[in-house]
């Protein structure tokens, strides 16, 4: 009978386009960005004495608030981008499909950005 070689351990055969790790500390780091701006919105949320639109844009009406808000969004972008591509790695396997629905992800993805800072900035 012919040895064979084990398959876990050093001497495994590792497969794959190598996302894993990476993958799992993007979504990490950008839930821990988007957990702190909850925080920091439900803060300013219960310390408001009204809720209003003059307490809310006066809120919104910080630069700092501003780029924190769009950095929690665009960490939400990217959130999302690594889920939806998993996704369509794992379960579209016509090669075709897969890259226009990932390049459809993208392009929807950036325009949201883009919309998010023309609301931002009102460019």
């Amino acid at each position: 009978m012919a040895h064979i070689p084990e398959k876990i351990g050093p001497r495994r055969l590792v497969v794959g386009a190598h996302y894993g790790t990476a993958d799992w500390l993007a979504q990490r780091a950008t839930a821990i960005l988007m957990a702190a701006y909850t925080l920091v919105l439900l803060v300013a949320f219960m310390t408001s004495g009204d809720i209003g639109y003059d307490s809310w844009a006066g809120l919104f009406a910080r630069q700092w608030f501003k780029i924190f808000t769009f950095v929690a969004l665009a960490s939400m972008f990217y959130h999302a981008w690594v889920g939806v591509r998993n996704i369509w790695m794992d379960y579209v396997k016509p090669v075709a499909l897969r890259l226009f629905l990932q390049v459809a992800t993208i392009a929807w993805l950036v325009g949201c950005a883009g919309w998010a800072a023309q609301i931002l900035w009102k460019l």
